[in-house]
Parts: C-alpha cells; structure tokens; sequence
C-alpha cells in the first residue's frame, strides 16, 4: 500500500495523468490508479498466487513488485479464529485514489487555485489528503482485515515527512494510529461529496446531524470516524462497491465500530457477490450507535 502510494505521488508530480473515463464523467481512471494497482496485484500475486483478487481497475499489466522479508513486517498477532485459514480461502479487494479529487486537485493547482480552491473556499492541497490506498481481506464473505494508506496524508504540515498507513485485522487492534472518539455530544455526519442525490440527503437529514461534513473517498471518510471527527459515515445511495468498503470496513470493526448497509445487515464479499454494493451503507464508529440509527424510520 506504501509503494502504491509513492507511485501515487510521483504521476501527479509529473503532471500526465493518463485520465480515462469509464462509466460517466465523475467516474474517472487515472495512470496513478493503473500503477498503484500494478504495483499491488503483481506483489500480492507472487507472494500469495492462491489468494483471489478483485481490483477497481481493468489494466492488468506487470507492475513493481514489492519484496517481502520478515524485516518489513508491523508486530501483528493473528488472531486464533484466523491462524488456520489456507491461502486459496482469501480474497483480496484493491481500490486506489478517489481520481476525480486528484484530478480537480491538480488542475486548480495548476491555474492558480481557481477551481476546486475557489468554488469550495479550501486549498485543493487538503483534498489530496482525501485520496487512499485500501486494500481488504475477505473470507467466507466476511472483511476480516484492511489496509487504508494516506499518501498525502500531513502534506500541508510537512514537506518531507508525510503520509500515513492504518490497519486492522478483526478480533485484534488498529495499527498505525491512535484512535479517537467522537464528541460525546451531538451528532456529526460525513457523506459523499460529489454523489449527493435526494434520497442522501433524506438519510442524512433523518439523523438530525449537527454538523454534515461531505468529503470524498470511502476511506476517508471511514477514517474521519477513527480520528474522533464524526459520528456516522451515510451512503444511502446503491453503487458503492466491495473494493470501497471491505477494507474500510474491517480497520473500523478493528476499532469497535460497525459498517453495514442501511438497514443493519451484513455486506457481503465472497468472491461470487456482485461487486457493486445494490444496498445503501452506513457506517459508525461505535457498534450500539449503529443499532439506535438502524431503527430511524
């Protein structure tokens, strides 16, 4: 996920993004979205050649291949419930960049901070920090560990020293951060940015929120609710698909916290289940919030 990241950074620094549109306009690949996930599968592939792997992107070519040596690896126990399961049983999601931020992000950088900057009063240096690496584990249809990688993660504080990489196995702890809780007051709720549509914001106006923060990318918003800025994360929108949510999702249940589709049940990731998500998400950081929002009618 780092070295993903890295080969994040280096295609928007040189500027030729290789932007290709797939089902609509505000659904865009980029060259950076291609390597990264090159870079991934061809790693994950001679490692673990049984594992399954379903990536966002339909560029399949050889990538960087990351070396893997016991000197790399975090201090991770694997939990009981886990240490017997073979390679062939794993399925792996990959997804990269939220590209339609890097994009808007690096053409208002480019003339003079009059796009993204001016039509959302920010600096579109901040919207590159929306932008991740996820890759999710699956078994038995179940996310049971993530990855969420930063790669600009702190950019607008450091120069030199930033990005960030979180993970979480289910049944141990979150690794990389320091997780947070939310206010214990009131309630704030982070939604999409640039899939707004009635019925969102029917969801997000049934939990009387606040304040609503809308952002992009799934794992930012997932990683709003670890650092304690909000409450719900609402999708109440079909089209949200495995690749955004699995590995999100396990990081947060490492945390104690919930994501399901809007009524409460399980999403499910076998490698057979569609890859669009037909149900509408929810996510919270505690699990017996989700139980009092599943029941708003």
């Amino acid at each position: 996920a780092a070295q993903a990241g890295c080969i994040i950074r280096d295609v928007m620094n040189k500027g030729n993004l290789g932007i290709v549109e797939k089902e609509n306009a505000y659904d865009l690949q980029t060259e950076a979205d291609r390597a990264a996930q090159r870079c991934i599968i061809s790693s994950l592939s001679k490692h673990f050649p049984k594992i399954t792997i379903i990536g966002e992107e339909e560029d399949t070519g050889v990538g960087t291949i990351v070396d893997v040596s016991k000197d790399n690896f975090v201090d991770v126990t694997c939990p009981s419930q886990f240490t017997e399961l073979k390679e062939d049983e794993l399925v792996m999601t990959l997804d990269f960049v939220d590209p339609v931020l890097s994009i808007s992000s690096f053409e208002c950088q480019r003339s003079g901070h009059q796009g993204v900057c001016k039509n959302l009063s920010i600096q579109c240096s901040s919207l590159l920090e929306h932008v991740t690496v996820l890759i999710g584990i699956a078994v038995n249809g179940k996310a049971i560990g993530g990855v969420i990688h930063q790669p600009y993660y702190n950019c607008e504080a450091s120069a030199n020293d930033f990005g960030r990489t979180v993970w979480g196995v289910v049944g141990d702890k979150v690794g990389g951060m320091s997780v947070q809780h939310p206010p214990s007051s009131g309630c704030i709720v982070t939604t999409t940015r640039s899939h707004s549509s009635a019925t969102v914001n029917d969801a997000v106006n049934a939990l009387t929120p606040d304040q609503v923060m809308r952002v992009g990318g799934a794992g930012h918003k997932v990683m709003l609710l670890l650092e304690g800025q909000a409450h719900a994360y609402v999708f109440a929108s079909p089209g949200c698909k495995k690749w955004d949510t699995c590995g999100p999702q396990a990081v947060l249940e490492s945390a104690g916290g919930c994501l399901t589709d809007i009524q409460g049940k399980p999403i499910p990731y076998d490698s057979t289940a569609p890859h669009r998500n037909k149900i509408r998400s929810l996510a919270t950081r505690l699990k017996d919030a989700l139980t009092s929002i599943t029941k708003t009618p």
